[in-house]
């Protein structure tokens, strides 16, 4: 039980995200569509995606000191890649409202490895600059 305590704690931001992203891709959608452009939804879900995946890697980066990148890859990486395909099958086999759609998931595929460079040259320098800076004040 404590570590699914650590594990809370270290990641509160992406399980919310992961809460958001359930129910954005099981809730029924309105039949009326207020604006149409085409393959807009394929945006958002490499936002989507990239999105969960940058906060991860946020949070692996600040809660960590030491980085096992096997670890993180397979965290936000691997996981999200595989609960996205997850997500579409169910959508295709246990919805009315909804389908699976391979783009769909080449979309969000796109979005966690744009995080993982992002990651790379943008969160983690940011976190180890913020860190250093911080320990050098106490």
């Amino acid at each position: 039980m404590n570590v699914v305590f650590k594990f809370i704690k270290r990641y509160p931001l992406s399980l919310v995200v992961v809460a958001a992203i359930l129910y954005l891709s099981f809730f029924k959608p309105p039949k009326e569509k207020i604006i149409h452009i085409d393959n807009l939804d394929k945006l958002a879900h490499f936002c989507m995606y990239a999105g969960f995946c940058s906060v991860v890697w946020f949070e692996y980066f600040f809660s960590h000191s030491g980085i096992s990148y096997k670890r993180v890859f397979v965290g936000a990486v691997v996981a999200p890649i595989i609960f996205s395909g997850l997500i579409e099958v169910v959508q295709g086999n246990f919805t009315s409202y909804r389908g699976m759609d391979v783009y769909d998931f080449l979309f969000n595929t796109l979005g966690v490895f744009f995080a993982l460079f992002f990651a790379k040259f943008f969160i983690r320098p940011w976190v180890a600059a913020y860190k250093k800076k911080n320990n050098s004040k106490g």
